[in-house]
């Protein structure tokens, strides 16, 4: 079947029209059409930009380093722990999950 130009030019026009809908039942409507769908801005922007110290992981979803020893990473004192975070190693607090310092990239993981 052949289609006239004006009738490939309608479809493709209602095709471009119909808005993308997030697939995900749990997300809120207000988030499922932000850039980065079901994340709240403030917690999108720190996964673009990377985190600091002071800034909260939260339930983000980040490895926990349990030998340190294989990244040639000093011990830490009583209550921090190492995670790995987009790529970076991090020290955190193990009570609250706050960034203490940033350690450095990380390319792969080893434990």
């Amino acid at each position: 079947m052949k289609t006239t130009p004006i009738v490939a030019l309608a479809l493709s026009a209602l095709v471009i029209a119909v808005p993308a809908e997030a697939k995900n039942k749990s997300c809120p409507p207000g988030l499922a059409k932000k850039s980065v769908p079901c994340v709240p801005p403030g917690q999108a922007k720190k996964m673009l930009r990377g985190y600091e110290p002071g800034d909260w992981i939260g339930d983000q979803d980040y490895h926990r380093i349990r030998y340190p020893d294989r990244y040639d990473l000093e011990p830490l004192r009583p209550g921090q722990r190492y995670i790995i975070l987009n790529n970076q190693i991090m020290v955190v607090d193990q009570n609250t999950y706050n960034v203490l310092s940033i350690v450095r990239a990380v390319s792969s993981i080893l434990d």
